[in-house]
């Protein structure tokens, strides 16, 4: 996939964003790729509204990875300030994982967080329960930083959990 072009989201990609979001992380269509919380939780990863509020915040900015007229993936980057910035919802189409998108779209997030909140660390948090993804992200020199989050079990927000030992371990790298 070398044609792809990233942009920052507007109001009017909402609606496609939340379509790919909800595609990749969670449902049968998500078992399509590898990087699901399908066996996790259940409903919805964010809504409509979230993402219309992200879109809005100059402090933070969603990038879309676009092939053509197909919206391919999408990575947010917030602004946490003190050179720090949180990425989350690194997104891939399922079918088109593997591909090595999701290393651009991380790229391409690294490099926005730079550029746009001069920030020279990138925070991220990842469920414990998912050790392959962990590994990813430290292949990509994030660290563990030794910090848990609790899961927000009981918001509808992030959907059901199957299980109630959800966590988040927070991972970090210098940029």
């Amino acid at each position: 996939m070398t044609d792809v072009v990233f942009r920052a989201a507007t109001a009017d990609d909402v609606a496609a964003l939340h379509r790919l979001i909800a595609s990749a992380y969670r449902g049968e269509t998500a078992k399509a790729g590898w990087t699901h919380e399908a066996d996790l939780l259940g409903g919805q990863r964010t809504d409509a509204d979230e993402l219309a509020t992200i879109v809005a915040d100059p402090t933070r900015v969603l990038l879309l990875a676009e092939a053509g007229d197909d919206l391919v993936g999408c990575v947010q980057v917030a602004d946490q300030s003190e050179g720090l910035a949180y990425l989350g919802m690194l997104t891939v189409q399922p079918t088109l994982q593997s591909a090595g998108l999701g290393r651009r779209l991380l790229d391409a997030a690294e490099a926005e967080a730079t550029a746009r909140f001069a920030a020279a660390r990138m925070e991220m948090t990842v469920i414990r329960q998912r050790p392959e993804l962990i590994a990813w992200y430290q292949r990509r020199g994030y660290a563990p930083t030794g910090e848990t989050r609790p899961f927000p079990l009981h918001d509808a927000r992030f959907g059901q959990a199957f299980r109630q030992d959800l966590e988040f371990v927070v991972l970090e790298k210098a940029l």
